[in-house]
């Protein structure tokens, strides 16, 4: 018996190794598996709609202090903006439900530290931030087109319009407005730009449209034009940011996805260091910001980047190393060699936020 169980020790022991090797070639797919909702998407069944009018239901708003004020060295806040950025954060939620509650306190935490924090800061040298919660979808969503994923989209975006719509009733009083989004922000900032902005009135008050890191087609699009140039209003940026060397790992897909007659989409890509939507490279960077847990304010990287659109994709070399802790790391991985997703934002945060700001003088210069 003793012998019995030392042989199956040893015989896990053995394997061990290979299962964690095995894990780590294929953590993409285990973290989608895991993620995947085990039932159909049920209308009757979701967690309870936000109220916007409880300061829970927002990660920032300017009356508060939130992670939306989180500072860089050397990069001032803005005392009194003219402008605002309606901003729609990442996916944070990493349960098996089709849908986050907004009263869940981890999911919470992880939106105000790895997104409120490293993403909407980068507009509060040019504007006041609105930084809505909603139920966001479950990553499958976006991953898979299905119709039960897109049900679950649907819902995000329901949140992200009546966040909006409160929005403009409460706090706009006719000011312009930027609307700035990541990942899955990005899907239901499209939405809520094609269905609420675009074709009224509010048009007139949009600065300009950052949806980066999502699947943003000219298709999509419609009408709206793509930014040519730095200090165009009115129009949209967007771009996906892969290594030079990426060859596969975690894509998003448009969900519900265009008709199968339908001649393929192609995908916008703006480069943050031109401004441009042509391929021609461009080197350098205002400054690359990354966070870290210490709380320390980050000091801006500048030169940290070479960019080029190509066919759709922002091609990005590096000029050093990103810090990134542990669980970064593994996401990183998951995503796939070379693909930035998760540090769009951070790669370009200082021309982000430098290009904001231009484009509101300019909007406000136009308005005389």
């Amino acid at each position: 018996m003793i012998r019995r169980g030392r042989w199956i020790l040893l015989s896990v022991a053995a394997l061990l190794p290979v299962g964690l090797v095995i894990g780590w070639v294929y953590l993409g797919d285990i973290v989608l598996a895991m993620a995947a909702p085990g039932v159909p998407f049920d209308p009757a069944d979701t967690p309870p709609p936000p109220d916007y009018g409880q300061p829970a239901s927002w990660s920032a708003r300017p009356e508060t202090a939130d992670a939306a004020d989180a500072e860089v060295e050397g990069v001032a806040i803005a005392a009194d903006p003219a402008v605002d950025v309606f901003y729609l954060h990442p996916t944070s939620f990493l349960g098996a439900a089709w849908n986050a509650r907004v009263d869940d306190a981890t999911v919470n935490e992880a939106t105000d530290a790895g997104s409120t924090r490293i993403q909407a800061s980068a507009f509060n040298g040019c504007c006041r931030v609105f930084a809505p919660r909603y139920r966001q979808a479950n990553m499958t969503a976006f991953t898979t087109a299905s119709a039960d994923g897109a049900a679950a989209i649907g819902l995000a975006g329901d949140d992200a319009i009546a966040a909006f719509r409160h929005y403009l009733e409460h706090d706009n009083h006719g000011r312009p407005f930027i609307l700035a989004a990541h990942s899955q922000g990005a899907f239901v900032g499209l939405r809520l730009l094609r269905e609420v902005i675009a074709p009224g009135p509010l048009r007139g008050q949009l600065v300009a449209a950052y949806l980066i890191g999502g699947p943003i087609t000219h298709e999509a699009l419609g009408d709206l034009p793509v930014c040519a140039s730095a200090e165009q209003t009115g129009c949209v940026v967007a771009f996906n940011a892969r290594g030079p060397d990426y060859v596969g790992g975690i894509e998003f897909v448009e969900n519900p996805p265009p008709p199968p007659d339908a001649p393929p989409h192609r995908r916008v890509c703006v480069n943050p260091l031109t401004w441009r939507a042509d391929e021609a490279p461009a080197r350098g960077g205002l400054g690359a910001v990354f966070w870290d847990s210490s709380g320390a304010k980050p000091r801006p990287r500048p030169e940290f980047v070479g960019a080029r659109c190509e066919a759709g994709t922002l091609r990005v070399e590096l000029s050093g190393t990103v810090p990134r802790d542990f669980m970064s790391r593994l996401l990183d991985h998951a995503l796939g060699a070379g693909n930035y997703h998760a540090i769009e934002y951070g790669l370009f945060w200082l021309d982000l936020r430098a290009n904001a700001a231009a484009r509101a003088k300019a909007f406000l210069a136009s308005q005389g």
